[in-house]
This record gives C-alpha cells, sequence and structure tokens, in this order.
C-alpha cells in the first residue's frame, strides 16, 4: 500500500490535484494514511471525519437522502464527497460510510461489513462509486482493506482521465 500510496500524492502533485476526504466507517484511516507521505501537504486540502449524521448533515450531507436510502448507502457516500470536494474546492473528494465489525443501534439499516465509497471528480462533475464487503476479524484490517481499495480505484480514475 505504501507505493501506492506514494505513487498518489506524486500523480495528484503532477496534475496539480487537490483531495479532501469524509470519512465516518474508517474514522480517518485514508486521510491518515495520505498524510504518511512526504509532499502530501501540497495536495491535501482538508478531511473531516463524520462519525455521526448530525455532523454528516452539518457538512452538508442532505437529510432526506439519509432518512430515504440511510446512513449506509452509497447515496449517503455520494452526498459526502461531492460536499467535501465543494466545501474545500477539491478537485476530488471522497466520501466513505458503511459498518464495519458492529451493529449500530443508532442506525439500524444497513448490511453488516458493508462500506460504500463514492469519488467525486469535480472537475468532470462524476462520480465513481463502489462497496466492498469486509470480511477480517478485527476494524484495523477491515480498514485497511478499505484503503486499499480506494487508493487502487483513485490511481486507476487519475490514469484513466489524465493520462500518465
Amino acid at each position: 500500500m505504501e507505493n501506492n500510496l506514494k505513487l498518489l500524492v506524486e500523480l495528484l502533485t503532477k496534475l496539480n490535484k487537490t483531495i479532501s476526504t469524509m470519512e465516518s466507517c474508517t474514522g480517518g484511516s485514508l486521510v491518515n494514511a495520505i498524510t504518511n507521505v512526504e509532499g502530501s501537504s501540497e495536495v491535501l486540502k482538508f478531511s473531516a471525519i463524520t462519525y455521526s449524521n448530525d455532523f454528516k448533515i452539518k457538512m452538508g450531507v442532505n437529510k432526506n437522502i439519509i432518512d430515504k436510502y440511510s446512513v449506509y448507502s452509497i447515496e449517503t457516500a455520494m452526498e459526502m464527497s461531492k460536499n467535501i470536494s465543494k466545501f474545500t474546492n477539491s478537485n476530488y473528494g471522497v466520501g466513505i460510510t458503511g459498518k464495519l465489525n458492529r451493529v449500530d443501534k443508532n442506525n439500524l439499516y444497513g448490511e453488516d461489513n458493508k462500506v460504500f465509497i463514492s469519488i467525486y471528480d469535480k472537475d468532470l462533475d462524476k462520480f465513481y462509486n463502489f462497496d466492498i464487503v469486509v470480511k477480517k476479524s478485527n476494524r484495523k484490517e477491515n480498514k485497511e482493506e478499505v484503503i486499499n481499495l480506494i487508493v487502487e480505484k483513485l490511481l486507476k480514475i487519475m490514469y484513466n482521465n489524465y493520462g500518465d
């Protein structure tokens, strides 16, 4: 994963692009991984950890989306990715929501151990959405699996849209 993270920061820098994240179940793991790379301060604008519905809403997620689809949905992840991009004027926004190794008594809907991810490309006004069902026995390993997938997807998106 370290090599891919380094490639991500290098590619963002080369393309003069920025990124911001709104993370829920990963608790800042993506932004932490990015900031472990030298030069990340040139491409990372902001990150929000929005564990609660209230703070997702305060960061721009439409309450009606949460009410209609649940906080654990691709629709909520899309709201997260686009709103964090808009809030920070970043080229890329990443929204992550889901359940990792627990039942949420405040949000009873949604499949356990399923994580919804949305990457928003502001320049193309395009969403890249995917989900993953994690199966590791602990949260740390599940977070690592999610972060690895996001970094791989970001690299693929950037290479496909902007070349090498």
